[in-house]
């Protein structure tokens, strides 16, 4: 572990000194391809002169998406944002309003559920793996509901079988939200062909690349079919509308470079891994912090890293978060404030969720991603273990 050029608090570029790292290191992944392979990719459809409306490299990826998660169908959007909400509008059922979800999750994803017409109806977490479970989903479950929606944590994923089976033994369509878990198993079952369907991303701060854009995976043809209509207005062919609608299409050029990132995403796995088994080895004789560990004995990215500030930890995660971000180091807290805990400005259901509140002051998304390497993680953490061994002083500091 590198230790990193600062003596004395002042040099902590939040006191003024000199900043670790003048291009930042972030949690995005932002994976490029190999540029010619993308080139290779773009040429088919400029040369077949289709750069939207279902072309051949959309269709493609579709095919091979399928194929990867090992479902029956996939369709490609324009965004993550448009695959969930249109997949809410098609599997909530009719007449009942709520939405059963995590508080403890994507910022924005109470959102999605109002822009779909329908009411969150927040429930806690397992705390020991941060994800909804059929116990804390079960209570929330009414006459009333119309949809589970279950995401998968930043680390390791939810338990999707048993709930799988929650939503069959109570009759509520179930929605997964696998965005940061493209690539893991669950029971040696891919992610991707749980429930009645799964969401996921292409944006380019996720494990594949797409420029921005997502997807939904599902082995139901009914509703693969039905949304495939609703992304382009839901013409069934030229003037002839029979569904509700609007533009979620997927261009060419988004597609192309999905391609090219899902060609070489065994390489990627590989050298994810390598980070997280040097944060592994930099963080584990410090005390105050734990590193949240992938499981694997299944498949898994190793794309997120995930650290908790335990109680041992000197300083507030909040006053960690300023030293390190003004280092170019930016690192995030995970999931805070839960989102019970936000003003909304539509109608909200919630009741008490202690696991979602104390478990959102307490973890850390550390840099990751293509554009960190080792050297940059010897780094960061020498920059932890200076803050740690130097934290008296920075009270002070912050303090006058």
């Amino acid at each position: 572990m590198t230790s990193v050029n600062k003596s004395k608090v002042e040099d902590l570029a939040l006191f003024g000194g000199k900043m670790l790292f003048a291009r930042a290191r972030s949690t995005s992944n932002l994976y490029q391809p190999n540029f010619d392979r993308f080139l290779s990719y773009s040429k088919i459809f400029f040369e077949a002169g289709q750069y939207t409306n279902n072309g051949p490299l959309v269709m493609e990826l579709e095919r091979r998406l399928a194929e990867f998660h090992k479902t029956r169908y996939c369709v490609c959007f324009c965004s993550g944002f448009w695959a969930l909400v249109l997949a809410i509008r098609c599997l909530a059922l009719a007449g009942r309003v709520e939405v059963v979800m995590p508080s403890l999750t994507y910022r924005r994803l109470a959102d999605v559920v109002a822009w779909a017409g329908l009411i969150p109806r927040f429930c806690d977490v397992d705390p020991s793996t941060l994800a909804i479970s059929p116990k804390t989903v079960e209570p929330h479950l009414g006459l009333n509901t119309a949809l589970i929606i279950a995401v998968h944590p930043i680390v390791n994923c939810c338990d999707a079988v048993q709930l799988e089976q929650l939503g069959l033994d109570y009759g509520i369509p179930i929605l997964f939200d696998g965005v940061e878990s493209v690539y893991e198993t669950i029971a040696s079952r891919k992610v991707g062909s749980f429930g009645n369907g799964e969401c996921f991303s292409l944006h380019a701060s996720k494990l594949i690349n797409g420029f921005e854009g997502g997807y939904l995976t599902t082995n139901d043809e009914a509703l693969f079919r039905r949304l495939a209509l609703m992304r382009g207005f839901g013409f069934a062919n030229q003037d002839y509308v029979v569904e509700l609608g609007t533009n979620a299409k997927l261009n060419e050029i988004h597609a192309a470079m999905a391609l090219a990132c899902l060609d070489e995403l065994e390489d990627q796995i590989v050298r994810n891994r390598e980070r997280y088994r040097c944060y592994q080895r930099d963080l584990k004789d410090i005390s105050g912090i734990r590193l949240l560990t992938f499981d694997e004995s299944e498949l898994c990215s190793f794309k997120n890293i995930v650290v908790e500030l335990l109680r041992d930890w000197p300083l507030s995660r909040s006053v960690t978060l300023d030293l390190m971000n003004a280092e170019g180091v930016l690192a995030r807290a995970y999931y805070s404030p839960p989102l019970h805990m936000k003003k909304a400005t539509y109608s909200v259901i919630t009741g008490s969720l202690p696991f979602s509140e104390l478990l959102s002051e307490n973890f850390v998304l550390m840099p990751c991603g293509e554009h960190v390497d080792i050297d940059d993680i010897h780094e960061i953490v020498g920059l932890l273990v200076f803050i740690k061994d130097n934290s008296a002083a920075i009270q002070q500091q912050v303090a006058a």
